[in-house]
C-alpha cells in the first residue's frame, strides 16, 4: 500500500509566521501569553504549551501587566491593543498581513457604506477569530452571514457592501452574491470585494485531483479549524473513503481494507510533523 502526503497541504504563511514568531519570543526566554489558540489545532498547541507557551482567554488580559502577549495570524479588533497598552502588556503582533490588509479593506468600506446609508456584509463563520477581529473594526457595526440561507439578516432596500473571511469558499461567496443581488431592492448598489485568500482558495481544485487520485484519504486537521471543515468536505465529494481525524491515535484499520494507495492531507493549520506522523502509523498498520 502506497502512503502519499499532499504537498500542498499544510501551514499556509500567516500560520507560519505566527509560529515561528511564538518559538522566537520564547527562545529568548520569559513567559509568552497567546491570546487564543496559535492555530486550530490542538496537537500544536500542546507542542508549542511543552515549549513555554501559555493560551490565555481574552478575559485574562483585563488581569496581566508588564508581560508578552502574542496576537495570533487571525487578528485581533482595536479595542484589544488598547487594552494591552493600558495594561502596560508587550503586544507581539503576529496578524497574517493577508488578514490586516482585510481588516484595513473593511474599515474603508464602512465609511463608504455610512455616507450613502449602506451596510457592511462579512461573509463568515459566526465568532470565529477573525471574524471578531474585522467587525470589531467597525464597532460591531456590520452582518456576518455564514451562508446564502442567512442572507434575510440584510435590508435589502439599502445598499450593500460585501467582504469574506479569508478562509472561505469561493464557490459559496458567489453563491451568497447572487443570493443578494436577487433580493436586492431596485436602486440599491451592490458591491462585491472577494477578499478570500488565495494562497487557500487554489488548494481546493489541486485537492480533489488528489482526493481522486487515491482509493483512502486520510485528512487531518483540529476540530476548531474552520477551513479544516471546508477543505474536508472537498476531499470527500470527490472520495466517499476520506477520514477526518486530529491525530494517528483515530486511525482504523479497517479504513484501509483492499486500499493500494492513501493520501494524507490537511488543513492550512495542520503541521507537516503530524501529517507524517499519521503517514508512518498508516504505514504499520
Amino acid at each position: 500500500m502506497k502512503v502519499t502526503i499532499d504537498d500542498k497541504s499544510g501551514f499556509c504563511a500567516g500560520v507560519v509566521r505566527a509560529i515561528s514568531e511564538a518559538e522566537r519570543a520564547l527562545q529568548s526566554g520569559g513567559t509568552v501569553y497567546c491570546l487564543g489558540d496559535i492555530v486550530h489545532n490542538r496537537v500544536e498547541v500542546q507542542r508549542l504549551e511543552s515549549l513555554g507557551l501559555q493560551t490565555i482567554a481574552h478575559k485574562d488580559l483585563e488581569s496581566l501587566s508588564g508581560c508578552r502577549v502574542l496576537i495570533r495570524a487571525h487578528g485581533e479588533p482595536p479595542s484589544t491593543y488598547t487594552l494591552a497598552a493600558e495594561r502596560g502588556v508587550e503586544v507581539i503582533d503576529a496578524t497574517c498581513p493577508v488578514v490586516a490588509a482585510l481588516q484595513r479593506r473593511v474599515k474603508r468600506a464602512y465609511e463608504q457604506m455610512q455616507q450613502c446609508g449602506g451596510q457592511l456584509v462579512i461573509l463568515g463563520k459566526h465568532g470565529h477569530a477573525e471574524v471578531v477581529g474585522l467587525i470589531g473594526q467597525v464597532g460591531g457595526d456590520a452582518v456576518v452571514i455564514e451562508s446564502e440561507a442567512e442572507v434575510n439578516a440584510i435590508d435589502f432596500s439599502r445598499p450593500v457592501y460585501l467582504l469574506s473571511q479569508t478562509t472561505q469558499s469561493v464557490a459559496l461567496f458567489e453563491r451568497v452574491c447572487r443570493a443578494i443581488e436577487s433580493n436586492l431592492a431596485a436602486g440599491c448598489t451592490f458591491t462585491a470585494d472577494d477578499t478570500i485568500c488565495r494562497r487557500v482558495s487554489s488548494r481546493e481544485e489541486h485537492l480533489r485531483e488528489f482526493a481522486s487520485s487515491n482509493d483512502v484519504v486520510i485528512f487531518v486537521c483540529g476540530r476548531k479549524s474552520s477551513n479544516g471543515k471546508v477543505l474536508y468536505n472537498i476531499c470527500l465529494e470527490e472520495n466517499p473513503r476520506s477520514y477526518n481525524i486530529e491525530e494517528a491515535s483515530e486511525l482504523l484499520p479497517e479504513w484501509f481494507s483492499g486500499a493500494e494507495s492513501v493520501g494524507v492531507c490537511g488543513a492550512t493549520s495542520t503541521p507537516l510533523w503530524l501529517m507524517e506522523s499519521v503517514a508512518k502509523q498508516i504505514e504499520k498498520l
